[in-house]
């Protein structure tokens, strides 16, 4: 397995630079965010932290897996190693729009296979960047299953959502820029899925001395569960964000990366992800996936601890919050936009919690 450097994230800067767009980052109002507790004892005045977001949703095609995609695609562009039949990905979410722009960017065939009960909002969109679409069966697995018979039988290279040295390099891409943007910045709060994006920035803010915070939704924690299983295992996935952090198995690259010092792992409800994500909209008027939201959530959501001696022995309770410290420079990754918001324009709409 190749252990994802600082400098294969600086080569994937180097590579894509020109084109992606560069993060725009937004100040978060003074005090919005509650402090970790202070020292009984300590009198000096109280500082409040310092937020800000980095609003990557703008990012071609809604995400910051356009970053991953181009990586992937002009790498192997320069290595000679891209095949007439272009690259193929099973996908119906960002990473297949992601692929499909990318590959039309350097005139490259994409195939994009995807499940028949795919939204035709998603459908057209591929359709949109030039892709050829291939629906097949109902799951996701049934698509997986054709385009790896895909790339095996045309030659085609395959690409992958977020298992991949080069997509996770590319995303970390999106960390360089940020620490770019806010001098002494301490702490980065990502939401993680697969792990490609959390590899990535975590990769990156190691080598810059910066904190990453890793959130992950209450039944969609592939990290955790890896963590604590000392592998990648497979886990159950059912959360309101399971459209983007639904992946079953953490990587082993994203693994490897929360093994390492300055990372903490944080676990969030629904419910609390729901109400980050409609505060994003009712303060901002910023409309996002709910896997975006995740990650402000880790902040937002109350202090929730279970005790230790509750637990089978051997395990740790995760952490249900992340409170930063008075004067603590704190960046939130809000990573997609890709979601209906209809039920944030919509204020009688159904939440699911």
């Amino acid at each position: 397995m190749h252990q994802l450097t600082y400098g294969d994230v600086k080569t994937a800067a180097d590579r894509i630079a020109g084109d992606i767009r560069p993060v725009t980052i937004a100040p978060v109002d003074p005090g919005a965010i509650r402090t970790a507790p202070r020292d009984p004892l300590d009198d000096r005045p109280a500082e409040p932290c310092e937020v800000h977001l980095a609003l990557e949703f703008m990012q071609h095609t809604g995400s910051f897996k356009a970053r991953g995609a181009q990586n992937f695609i002009r790498a192997h562009r320069e290595a000679g190693t891209l095949p007439p039949a272009g690259v193929t990905i099973a996908s119906g979410g960002n990473a297949g729009l992601a692929c499909a722009w990318a590959a039309g960017r350097q005139n490259v065939p994409a195939t994009v296979f995807l499940p028949a009960t795919a939204p035709g909002v998603k459908v057209d969109r591929l359709r949109g960047y030039g892709a050829d679409v291939r629906l097949v069966g109902t799951e996701y697995a049934d698509a997986l299953a054709a385009c790896e018979t895909f790339a095996a039988e045309t030659g085609a290279l395959a690409s992958h959502a977020y298992d991949h040295p080069l997509i996770a390099a590319g995303a970390g891409t999106l960390m360089e820029e940020i620490q770019q943007r806010i001098p002494g910045l301490d702490t980065i709060v990502v939401a993680v899925g697969g792990g490609g994006l959390f590899a990535g920035v975590a990769t990156a803010a190691r080598h810059h001395g910066i904190r990453t915070v890793a959130v992950e939704p209450e039944n969609c924690r592939a990290l955790h569960a890896a963590l604590e299983a000392g592998r990648p295992v497979d886990v159950a996935v059912d959360s309101v964000a399971a459209d983007s952090l639904g992946a079953r198995r953490a990587s082993e690259t994203a693994l490897h990366a929360a093994r390492q010092d300055g990372v903490i792992s944080v676990i969030v409800p629904d419910a609390e992800i729901v109400r980050a994500r409609r505060a994003l909209w009712d303060h901002r008027r910023i409309a996002v996936e709910h896997a975006a939201a995740t990650a402000l959530a880790a902040l937002t959501a109350p202090p929730h601890h279970t005790p230790d001696r509750d637990l089978p022995p051997g395990r740790r309770a995760p952490f249900r919050s992340y409170r930063p410290a008075p004067g603590e420079r704190v960046a939130v990754v809000l990573c997609g936009a890709n979601t209906d918001p209809g039920d944030l324009l919509n204020p009688v709409a159904p939440e699911r919690t």
